[in-house]
């Protein structure tokens, strides 16, 4: 005889977990992180002086006017959300990332506007600045000597205190709508239509987590424009040789220079498939362009927007080669004053056997005209 039916029918299990002051918290953290985009205003599209005449405008994406003063504040907030919306970011609970300053600058305001501890893993090399701002938003520093453990440090603190690792390297480009919702993408395109060349030629990103480059490339294949898409790395990062040899195993030994870019392996956030090109740029020219766009412009930036930068400009230089016009846009990721000790102190140059002189002289030949030194 069946068991089950001489005692009737098997009983429903049923679990539920949904605590009514977790669910409250929930829709108050994430009414406050969707209230801080509500609040933000579009960051602007600054245009680079170049010779009228040459037909050719360029464009750099301010991102230093979000309100943790770069690019990663759009990355954060998605990212707030991804975990809040998973249920992985809880009430009393720390968030944890692994950062080189930028994104732990931007995470942890994003944490005291919850009201959640936070803790930046970061190489002990970070610049101070961003170590205060950190610290000035609440959040504690978790410094390492070896930029490569910076995951496992952060995995493991996660584990010990029951908080979260948010590992943006991971879920960057999981987090963002790369379809639009005002990414950074839809952003530049929305601000270009009205410009002689709204469809640019080339969009030129660096990549951290390569959330952004994938995010902008998505959005140009998902919208069937023309733009092409470049991917500028500096030096002590392995995407380039990943890149160019498919293989995701890649990795190199050496933290990167240029704070915020450029990893010791592929990250997963990274898509590669998604570039149309990539650059492997020294670090000396990313500090050498920084510089000649404050001359320009009057506004100093981090080094990895003179990378990106410095891409820009021999893509440019080909572009006049060929007797092409168009626009290229590339990105004002995070303010100089963050790096005022490293890539505009000639001591800290010197200490790094950096000598910019070459790549200042290229950069002014090619503004006089038009021409990339070979």
């Amino acid at each position: 005889m069946d068991p089950q039916a001489a005692s009737g029918p098997a009983q429903t299990i049923d679990v539920d977990r949904s605590d009514p002051a977790y669910r409250a918290w929930l829709k108050e953290a994430v009414r406050k992180v969707q209230a801080d985009n509500n609040r933000s205003a579009d960051t602007h599209l600054l245009l680079f002086p170049l010779p009228e005449h040459w037909g050719i405008d360029l464009y750099l994406k301010d991102e230093s006017t979000h309100p943790t003063g770069s690019l990663k504040h759009r990355l954060a907030r998605s990212l707030f959300l991804y975990g809040l919306c998973n249920g992985w970011i809880r009430p009393g609970r720390p968030v944890i990332e692994a950062s080189s300053g930028s994104t732990a600058v931007s995470e942890a305001y994003f944490a005291r506007l919850i009201g959640v501890p936070f803790i930046a893993v970061m190489p002990a090399t970070t610049s101070k600045e961003k170590t205060r701002l950190i610290e000035w938003h609440g959040g504690q520093c978790h410094l390492v000597d070896d930029p490569r453990t910076m995951y496992e440090v952060s995995a493991r603190l996660a584990e010990e205190t029951g908080g979260h690792y948010m590992d943006q390297f991971t879920y960057a480009e999981r987090a963002t709508d790369w379809r639009g919702n005002n990414n950074i993408a839809e952003s530049v395109f929305s601000q270009l239509r009205l410009e002689r060349y709204p469809e640019p030629a080339w969009v030129v990103a660096t990549a951290g987590t390569g959330g952004t480059s994938a995010t902008i490339a998505r959005y140009i294949h998902y919208m069937q424009y023309d733009t092409r898409v470049c991917v500028a790395d500096p030096e002590n990062s392995c995407f380039f040789d990943g890149w160019v040899t498919g293989d995701a195993e890649t990795h190199c030994e050496t933290g990167s220079r240029i704070e915020g870019i450029g990893r010791p392996r592929m990250e997963p956030s990274f898509v590669a498939s998604s570039i149309d090109r990539m650059m492997k740029v020294p670090d000396a020219a990313s500090v050498a362009a920084v510089r000649a766009l404050d001359t320009a412009i009057g506004r100093k930036a981090g080094g990895s927007t003179g990378t990106g930068l410095w891409s820009a400009f021999k893509i440019i230089a080909e572009m006049l080669e060929q007797g092409r016009t168009g626009s290229v846009v590339t990105l004002f990721c995070d303010p100089g004053d963050r790096y005022l000790d490293k890539y505009y102190s000639d001591a800290w140059l010197a200490e790094q056997g950096l000598d910019i002189g070459p790549y200042a002289t290229a950069i002014d030949s090619f503004l006089a005209t038009g021409r990339w030194p070979c």
